[in-house]
Parts: C-alpha cells; structure tokens; sequence
C-alpha cells in the first residue's frame, strides 16, 4: 500500500493515465495544481491536443490557509468523495462524476470541469444564469430529501449519519461561523475601516442569543446530509449548467445550512456590486436579477421537495400527514438565520469574499462591507418571525438603501 504523501504534478499525471476510458492512451498531458482553496491540492491534468481533462483532489494534513500548525483529519476526502457519489446518485448531473477515490493517498479523482466557471467569479463580472436557481433548487430538494428520515429507510439513515461524523470540519464551521465574529477572536480578519461595526457586532447580546440558537441547531439537528459549504466559490455554472464541487464538509446536519449558505453568497454579491458597478440603470438590473434569483432558489426548493415528500416520503405516518405544512416554514427560518450567520462571517472572519475583497476603491470596499453586515445581523434577528423568503429582500433593500444612502 502507497503511503500518505502529497503528490507532485509528475505524479498526478501519472495517476491520471491510470485511470480508463478518459484521456487518450499514451497522449501528451500536462499538469498545473490549481487549488485555490484553504485546505487541498488540485491538479488538473490535460491534453493539449484534444483539450480532455481530469482532476484529482488530495487533502493536506493541515488548514492549507493556516498551515501545519492546523491539523485536520484525511478523513475529509473519503467524506468528500463518497457525499459526491450520493449526491451524484440523487440528484443526476448536479455534481461532477468521481472515477476514483483512493483513501492511502486521500486523493479523488474526477470529472474536468474546465467548460464552467465558478459562479462567484461570473457573478462578480455581471454574469447572469438564467437556469441556476431551477438546477440549485433541485439539487438541494433532491441531495437533502433524499438522505432524511423523510426519504430514506431511517435505520439505513442512522447507519449513513455514522459514515459522515465530521469533527474536524464541523469545527471549523462551529468557530469560523458561529463563534469568532462575536469576539475579538484572533482567527478574525477585520478591516479597520469597519472597526466599528464589528465592535458593535461583538457588543449585541440580542443577536449572541439569536445566533446561539442557530448554533445549537447546527450541534444537534442531524436532518439531512447537508453539502456543508455551498457557496458560490464551490459551484460551477455554464449558462447551461450548474455543478455542485467540493462537499468535504459535509455531515447530518439541519437542512437550512446549506440553502442559507447559497443565498447569503448571492447577498455578498449584492452587497458587493454596489462598489462595482458604476452605471446606476446597470447595479438596479442586476441587484434585481439577484433577488429574483433568491426567492428563484427558495422557490424551487421549496415546490421540488413538496413534490418528493408526495410522492416518496418513506414513512407511512409522515406521509399521510400534514406534517410538511409545519417543517417547510420552520426550514424557512432556519435557512433566514443561517444565511445571516454566512454572510457576517465572511466580513468580520477569517475567510472573506473576492466579491468585496475585490474591490479597488477603499471606501467602496468599506461600504460594501457594511452594507452586508447590516443585511446578515439583520437577518439573524429577524429569523424566527420569517414568514415569505420575500422578507429576505426587503431586508436587502432596507439595508443597502441605509447604507448607500439610495
């Protein structure tokens, strides 16, 4: 048996020919790692001639944005791979397919998705796709449904839950998101333009008390098999195409984390373009295509997974129930609570967001910064009386008129 060490590019190439029937036997390939992420390497291995690709995905040891002296468990990417074959499984098209996964070498090796961009990167150039929040919507009915007591045998669903025990990760969820942005916590990154909206943020017990129940229900709600971190930096799109990558983090948890966490990255990227876009007519276009997308997303999941507890849910006394009337709205403000949770910790966080940090101008920056902390506090104060995803963009607006002065 091979052991544990972090690939070269030779030898991701030659890993890649060992797999069959996707690149060209004895073909010419090349190789560039290309993670940008915090905690892997990724190489992409190709043929100039013909342009086929593959990836391979090896877990490092350690936080990769920190370094050794963050150790994590190479568990992650036997977690990864395996949440991408259940996902692959029930929700078809909807993530890349995985070749192979080979657990001495914590590497998965997968599908080459060099035709699509990461969302976050098209969103920030003004791009908009017109099909995402249908494909998003579906995925998460489906991936969700479909691994909860809803929609599987509940012993078989016990015995998954044990496969997807995630520590290390959950962990950094726990700290990075629930924790840290509360406190002076040295993990945080915070602009000193900002200074004092973060101050304030440390200082409003009515939000500690609102986030501390989201917390809890992140610890204890083992709903479903969540994506565990679904944000824009972690799908790639075609106008044509949605692909949900990288689910390392995934675990049982409550279902609203990863439909907050597709949403909050849509409100970073409205808080963003107002430091972007300098043509007025071109910001109201396509803020309102992000909020349409928004209550899109919430739509389809919502009208996807009512269709599935109809006609698959799993236990016979749910199912002649009316018990869905009573979840979805529960699951409507979990997802409110968490979306705010998101979109706080990728400003006064650890880990940020290039559609803000990207910003040129400084006082741009610093006002979009604040423009999307006041959308998240908001949020996670107003998430138990949330009532319409429609709310989530009134708060938009409210917050970003506040701020910009519009």
């Amino acid at each position: 048996m091979e052991q544990y060490h972090p690939l070269t590019e030779a030898e991701a190439i030659e890993k890649a020919r060992s797999i069959p029937g996707v690149l060209t036997p004895g073909a010419e390939l090349v190789c560039n790692e290309i993670g940008d992420g915090n905690l892997n390497l990724v190489f992409h291995v190709k043929e100039p001639a013909t342009g086929k690709g593959i990836i391979l995905k090896q877990a490092l040891p350690y936080a990769k944005v920190v370094g050794e002296s963050w150790p994590l468990s190479l568990d992650r990417a036997r977690i990864e791979s395996e949440a991408l074959i259940i996902q692959g499984n029930v929700a078809p098209g909807l993530v890349p397919k995985v070749y192979e996964y080979v657990p001495e070498l914590a590497l998965t090796v997968m599908e080459d998705l060099s035709d699509h961009i990461i969302m976050r990167k098209g969103l920030i150039e003004g791009n908009k796709y017109p099909l995402f929040a249908a494909h998003i919507g579906e995925f998460m009915a489906r991936t969700l449904f479909f691994t909860s007591d809803f929609g599987m045998n509940q012993q078989e669903k016990k015995r998954q839950s044990g496969r997807f025990i995630n520590p290390d990760l959950c962990k950094i969820t726990e700290d990075l998101i629930f924790d840290d942005p509360y406190w002076d916590s040295p993990n945080n990154n915070t602009s000193p333009a900002i200074l004092d909206d973060a101050v304030a943020l440390r200082n409003d017990k009515e939000l500690h008390e609102a986030v501390s129940r989201l917390r809890y229900g992140f610890l204890t709600k083992g709903q479903a098999l969540l994506h565990g971190d679904l944000h824009t930096g972690s799908i790639f799109v075609t106008p044509e195409s949605t692909k949900a990558i990288d689910p390392e983090f995934a675990f049982y948890g409550p279902m609203g984390f990863d439909v907050g966490a597709v949403i909050a990255n849509l409100l970073l990227n409205y808080a963003a373009q107002g430091g972007r876009m300098n043509d007025a007519e071109k910001l109201r276009d396509f803020r309102a295509y992000l909020a349409d997308t928004i209550v899109q997303v919430w739509n389809e999941f919502e009208t996807r997974f009512r269709a599935l507890w109809n006609e698959h849910a799993a236990d016979r006394m749910l199912r002649a129930s009316n018990y869905i009337d009573e979840f979805v709205p529960e699951l409507l403000q979990d997802t409110f609570g968490y979306a705010g949770c998101k979109v706080v910790r990728r400003i006064v966080g650890l880990a940020h967001v290039a559609d803000i940090d990207g910003i040129e101008d400084d006082a741009l920056r610093a006002r979009a910064q604040r423009v999307a902390l006041a959308i998240g506090t908001a949020l996670i104060k107003h998430h138990r009386n949330a009532k319409s995803i429609q709310e989530i963009i009134e708060i938009a607006e409210r917050e970003t008129s506040a701020k910009e002065g519009i």
